[in-house]
């Protein structure tokens, strides 16, 4: 039988932070399913699954903690299992606009609000081509409600749009069921 774990980490960015975890990990029989990772203002973040044999659970949570220091935060969950998709739609959002405070407040407050669920985000904040302004960049995976319309959803982003002066554009996903 195997348990499935979930554990985050941040720490200073330098070369062998993920050869340590992914170490730590393979010692104790652990499977690096999959993770997200990245390198943000001289720190490196991750977010990874794992699969471990229950016999080795406590070990491999009890070496992956022992890695915490002054340099490196780990901090460990439980998985959960997968709900049931019913009829969700999957759909890709994608921002672009003038860089300023309180965008993605706004944009997750209405996808919040529909009871729609970000799977999926990455944001950045990047210089337009020809005036070097700073544009705000954000592409989220979103699962509508099964009630959802998505054109009821696509006209009410466009009057946040509008409102913040940016450009919001919703695509259609294949279906992950």
């Amino acid at each position: 039988m195997t348990t499935t774990l979930v554990f985050t980490f941040i720490g200073v960015d330098k070369p062998g932070l993920v050869e340590t975890l992914s170490n730590t990990v393979s010692e104790h029989g652990g499977s690096w399913q999959q993770s997200r990772m990245t390198q943000l203002a001289g720190q490196f973040a991750g977010i990874t699954q794992v699969q471990v044999a229950n016999a080795q659970l406590t070990a491999l949570q009890q070496a992956l903690q022992a890695l915490s220091g002054d340099d490196l935060s780990v901090i460990i969950q439980p998985g959960q299992p997968p709900t049931a998709a019913g009829n969700e739609q999957h759909v890709q959002l994608s921002l672009i606009g003038n860089d300023r405070p309180g965008i993605l407040m706004e944009l997750s407050r209405a996808l919040a609000t529909r009871n729609i669920n970000v799977s999926d985000m990455s944001t950045r904040v990047i210089s337009a081509a020809m005036s070097a302004d700073l544009l705000f960049e954000a592409t989220a995976d979103i699962h509508l409600p099964p009630n959802q319309d998505l054109a009821e959803l696509s006209d009410s982003l466009d009057d946040i749009a509008n409102d913040l002066s940016v450009d919001i554009s919703l695509d259609p996903l294949p279906s992950t069921t």
